[in-house]
């Protein structure tokens, strides 16, 4: 898996379109999983599990946004 892309929380956040602060949050709930660290000690995040993290989380966005009729 050495031809995969990993993410930093700031580039997670920059690729989303949210802010860092959103990205943190998909981990405390359990949307995204921390796999490693840099060599700075920042924090890593897999290419596939920030966009399925993005996805499912606006997703239930729309749900919870879609007006009562």
């Amino acid at each position: 898996m050495e031809d995969e892309l990993w993410l930093t929380a700031r580039e997670a956040a920059d690729l989303t379109g949210v802010s860092i602060v959103t990205v943190y949050s998909w981990v405390r709930r359990g949307h995204l999983t921390v796999e490693g660290l840099d060599h700075r000690g920042q924090k890593l995040f897999r290419h596939l599990s920030v966009a399925q993290a993005e996805k499912t989380t606006r997703a239930k966005a729309k749900r919870v946004l879609v007006p009562a009729v």
